[in-house]
Order: C-alpha cells, then sequence, then structure tokens
C-alpha cells in the first residue's frame, strides 16, 4: 500500500466526512444515509418503540401445551413463532386489541410467567497497519486525533494501553467474538480473514449476515481487526475470530425476538464473548433470558450502555449477566452524552474512533474506514479484552472476567468520583494491568 496516497485519501475521507457531516460527534455518520447511533434509543422515543401488533409471552415452568394454546385463544391471538431454548412464544394480537390490553391481560394469567412488546432495539507489540497512528484509543502519544488542520489534541497515556499488553497476548484463533448487530461486510480487506462463516442473519433467515448498515462492520473492526498486515487499521484482539450475528435491519433497529434468537445463536455457535452495541430505554425481559443463557454457558457478555446522557439501556443494565460500558475521550474524560447510572461497569475511548466502514458503502475512490462516535465503540474495545483474557486464562469464569477487567482499570475521574462511580464505572479499561502474568487460581 503506498503511505502517501493512503495518508491523502484517508485525510480526504475526514475532511468529507466533516463537510457532510458537522454534527458527527453526536450522530456518528459514517457515509451519507448510514446512521450509526449506537445504543440510543431516543431515535425511537417519537414513534412506537416496540413491533406494532407483536407480543413476546413466556409460560411458567410445567404449563402443559394444552393450557398454553387455550390462555391464547381467550383472547384470539396467533402464535407467530417460538424463540428457541428460551421458552417463549413470539404472538400476533387481532386487529381488534391493543397491545397494551394483550400484555395486561396475559400478565393477570396464572399460566403465564410474562408478557411484553416485541420492543425495538437500537444500534448504540506496534503493528505496521497505516491507520494505527490515528488509533488515539489504542496508543495515545498526545498527538492530534487525525493528521488535518483543527483536529484535537490527545493527552498521552489517555488510552487502553494496548501495545504493552500484545506484549503479553494477542489472542488465540479458538476464541471468537460474536458481533451481535447489524451484520459485518464480509468482504472487508482487514477482516475477512477474520470470519469464521457468513454468520446468521435473522431479519432475513438466511446465513449471510452482511451488513447493509455500517455499525457492525465499525465495532467487528474495532474488536478484532486483522492486525499487522499492513491494511487499514488493528484490532484489539489480533488473532481472534469474528462470528457476524445479524439482528438489526438497514436503519439500524432490530426486535427483541431476533436480538434474543442472535444471542442464543451466538452462544450456541462458539461464541466465547457477545458485542452487544445496541440497546432500548425500555427493558425486555426476553432479552434478560437471552443474556443469562449466554452468561450461564460461560460467554461474555459486552454491551453499551447508550448515547442519551441518560439512565443506562438495557441490556448493558441487566448488570448480572452483562459487562456495561460507558465512553471516554482522547484526554480520558467522560463524554457527555455517554449514559450513566449504577450499573456502569468501565469505559473506554468512544469518542471520534477511526472504524471500518464497509466496502459496499464506501465512496468510489475512498478507503473503506472512517470516523465514528458513541458507547458502541466503547464497548468493542472491551469485548476484544475479554477475549484475549479468555484464550490467555482459558480456565475462568465469566463472573472472573468481568471482574479482572473492572478491578484492572483506571479510575480516571477520580478526582470528582474517587472509586466506582455512575460515569465510568471502576474506570477507563487498561489492557496492559487486565493481562498482566499473574496467577490466579482455578
Amino acid at each position: 500500500m503506498n503511505f502517501t496516497r493512503t495518508k491523502f485519501v484517508f485525510g480526504s475521507i475526514l475532511v468529507l466526512a466533516l463537510v457532510l457531516f458537522p454534527g458527527f460527534k453526536d450522530t456518528a455518520r459514517f457515509a451519507p444515509g448510514l446512521n450509526l447511533v449506537q445504543s440510543d434509543s431516543s431515535n425511537l422515543r417519537q414513534e412506537s418503540r416496540y413491533v406494532p401488533g407483536q407480543v413476546i409471552v413466556k409460560f411458567r415452568p410445567g404449563i402443559s401445551s394444552f393450557k398454553k394454546v387455550s390462555a391464547l385463544n381467550i383472547y384470539s391471538s396467533r402464535i407467530l413463532s417460538k424463540v428457541a431454548k428460551l421458552g417463549a412464544f413470539l404472538i400476533q394480537v387481532p386487529a381488534q386489541t391493543t397491545v397494551e390490553e394483550i400484555v395486561y391481560a396475559l400478565n393477570r394469567s396464572p399460566y403465564v410467567e410474562y408478557a411484553e412488546p416485541n420492543r425495538l432495539l437500537a444500534i448504540h507489540v506496534t503493528p505496521n497497519d497505516p491507520f494505527f497512528q490515528y488509533q488515539y484509543a489504542l496508543y495515545n502519544k498526545g498527538q492530534q486525533v487525525w493528521d488535518i488542520p483543527g483536529s484535537p489534541q490527545g493527552r498521552a497515556s489517555s488510552d487502553i494501553k494496548a501495545p504493552a499488553a500484545w506484549e503479553e497476548t494477542k489472542g488465540i484463533e479458538t476464541i471468537i467474538i460474536a458481533i451481535v448487530d447489524t451484520g459485518v461486510d464480509l468482504l472487508h480487506p482487514d477482516l475477512k480473514n477474520k470470519i469464521v462463516s457468513g454468520g446468521r442473519d435473522f431479519i432475513n433467515n438466511d446465513f449471510d449476515a452482511a451488513d447493509d448498515n455500517g455499525h457492525g462492520t465499525g465495532v467487528a473492526g474495532i474488536a478484532a481487526a486483522e492486525t499487522n498486515n499492513n491494511e487499514g487499521i488493528a484490532g484489539v484482539a489480533w488473532n481472534c475470530k469474528i462470528l457476524p450475528v445479524k439482528v438489526a435491519g438497514p436503519d439500524g433497529t432490530g426486535p427483541a425476538d431476533k436480538v434474543a434468537e442472535g444471542i442464543r445463536w451466538a452462544a450456541d455457535n462458539g461464541a466465547g464473548v457477545i458485542n452487544l452495541s445496541m440497546g432500548s430505554a425500555e427493558p425486555s425481559l426476553l432479552i434478560r433470558d437471552a443474556v443469562k443463557y449466554a452468561y450461564d454457558k460461560n460467554v461474555v457478555v459486552v454491551a453499551s450502555v447508550g448515547n442519551s446522557n441518560g439512565p443506562v439501556n438495557f441490556p448493558a443494565a441487566y448488570d448480572e449477566y452483562v459487562l456495561a460500558v460507558a465512553a471516554t475521550d482522547f484526554n480520558d474524560n467522560r463524554t457527555s452524552w455517554s449514559s450513566f447510572g449504577p450499573q456502569v461497569d468501565v469505559a473506554a475511548p468512544g469518542e471520534k474512533v477511526l472504524a471500518p466502514l464497509p466496502t459496499g458503502l464506501t465512496p468510489e475512490g475512498f478507503f473503506p474506514y472512517l470516523p465514528g462516535t458513541g458507547t458502541s465503540f466503547s464497548a468493542a474495545h472491551v469485548a476484544g479484552l475479554a477475549a484475549l483474557i479468555k484464550g490467555l486464562k482459558p480456565w475462568l469464569q465469566v463472573a472472573d472476567i468481568m471482574n479482572i477487567i473492572r478491578y484492572s482499570a483506571d479510575d480516571v475521574n477520580a478526582f470528582q468520583f474517587k472509586g466506582k462511580d455512575d460515569y465510568v464505572g471502576y474506570g477507563r479499561i487498561n489492557m496492559e494491568k487486565a493481562l498482566v502474568p499473574i496467577e490466579i487460581t482455578r
């Protein structure tokens, strides 16, 4: 690759992004028409936050099929599908009845454990990769964030200490990170050799989880782009693999039943880590069941907290089963838009983070990389770290890995909130401290 041309074209892309999207700091748009709003359900607040006419119902253990059918027949509801292994059904609400009425009625039935709307979740060793110099999140020496006039200046060491950590481990190929998202560009030059299969597409019901939005591709690249390959960016987990799971469409939203199916499928198909860079302001018990299912299978689930400067989104708020990640910037400050609350575990850089762009969505003549902003990108850094720990110490349980990430974090806002707080949790992750060669009792 000709680096001079790379630098010129990359700078041109940044200028193009700034011209086309002057507010990309908060909207995280990568290309014309490509909305990468991470973990922020605010775009759903002015419209239906659930799929019209659909309800999720889970019956109590031991209830016979006859009683289940009888309970649904009372309300003339029709079963659309079953959410495999989670014991829930997706039902169609009759036209003359509202979702709220059916949910209320079913929750009063002695046969029903819970009923809820089908909620919508929104998409919230120094390598030789030529764009590594722009990845302040991995190594910040106080450089300008971008090599263009007016670019903000970073503060030295406001990073996750990746190069030092890579001296300890670069990950192993048997550890798979599932990107439960909008899919992944299966042909991207920085990803194609890292993808274990075409994945699973729960939106179009096939096994080709290609990305028609861009969000999942960006997240996948931050977590585990091919590294030291003279191409693009460096991923946190050099050698770990990527499993694409598409649960959201081109508009960046996905219904709870599809998201839950994606989580369950990933846990059953080799994922050691699941990245959930999406969420909803409203809880979903089905999603709770899904992340618990993954947790019980010793899969580390990492989720972004949201971008609304409000309460932590779900599923990140299911703190018992999920590692909830907030965002910091290139000066180790908590970003003004990152959601907050007692469920926040740690933080990672999420402001103007360089990530891959799907080749099919890249303007002609440009390289498929652009900066984006959001806790989605923060979560991807943590998912990569979780994969490195899992490969280095395979005997650890999920709770152990989550605690290593929490307790090795740098308390970057200690001058304001010493110790764990609602804004960055235990602090900004520190890969070097998390991966030091210490003996952990099995």
